[in-house]
């Protein structure tokens, strides 16, 4: 057993592995997440709608959404835990491996293959056409709002960190989220359909209305998340900086300035 300066030295590697163990299982869930949505994207859209007072409220919501909102709870974490030059970091990295995912599915329709890009009898591409085309259009409109909402949830975390002097976690955690989740949404929908034309947009009816139908569907879940992660954002937070030896609210790593 080390005793003094050599337990001292032992005890400081434990933290340091377990900081830098934490900070890939959540860049792990994080880019995990947002390459899930993207292959995801609007291959489904899931039907939420009910009535109220006898009149039909539509909630279409698309299946790639469902990961999404991990992605803010994991940039919260990094931004709380980490600081603000670590998310940033990982915003960027996700953005660089969403590219790769592009690329590699770009050069794999233009390889020679077994079958071509020509639709069938029912009027659909080969499975790998399809995924195909649906992804690099959700890739192409979700990487300009991933970008949008991820920096802009940085920078309002810290903004809201630094006038609250530290205090009201709940405040930095939902107030940075909610604002971004809206840009983020209003953006993927609005590129999704002038860019990609991917969303089931009734023809000869406006098309406002029906993306503000979306975007408020889209919204309204994120928002709904945003709220329900707020208790385990706390008790994650708590149990974290006692784990990792965090005595005050500064960042565990050299230049992980906040």
């Amino acid at each position: 057993m080390f005793s003094g300066p050599a337990a001292e030295v032992a005890l400081g590697d434990v933290i340091a592995q377990r900081r830098e163990r934490v900070f890939l299982v959540l860049a792990a869930l994080f880019i995990g997440s947002m390459t899930m949505l993207n292959l995801l994207g609007v291959t489904r859209f899931l039907d939420f709608s009910f009535t109220l007072f006898g009149r039909r409220v539509p909630m279409p919501l698309a299946v790639g959404v469902l990961p999404y909102p991990l992605t803010f709870l994991c940039t919260d974490f990094i931004s709380e835990l980490y600081g603000r030059r670590r998310a940033n970091f990982l915003v960027w990295v996700g953005f660089g491996v969403n590219l790769w995912l592009a690329l590699v599915l770009w050069v794999g329709g233009l390889l020679p293959g077994f079958d071509q890009p020509v639709p069938g009898p029912d009027g659909r591409l080969p499975l790998f056409f399809e995924i195909r085309k649906l992804t690099l259009g959700a890739i192409a409109a979700s990487m300009i709002a991933y970008l949008s909402a991820q920096l802009c949830d940085v920078q309002l975390f810290h903004f809201w960190k630094r006038l609250t002097g530290g205090r009201h976690l709940w405040l930095r955690n939902n107030g940075s989220t909610l604002v971004s989740q809206f840009v983020d949404t209003f953006a993927v929908i609005t590129i999704t359909h002038f860019y990609a034309g991917a969303l089931p947009i009734a023809a000869g009816r406006p098309v406002w209305p029906q993306l503000w139908v979306f975007i408020a569907t889209g919204y309204l879940f994120k928002f709904a998340a945003a709220l329900i992660d707020t208790v385990p954002f706390y008790l994650g937070t708590r149990w974290l900086r006692r784990y990792l030896a965090l005595t005050g609210s500064e960042p565990p790593v050299p230049g992980g300035s906040s």
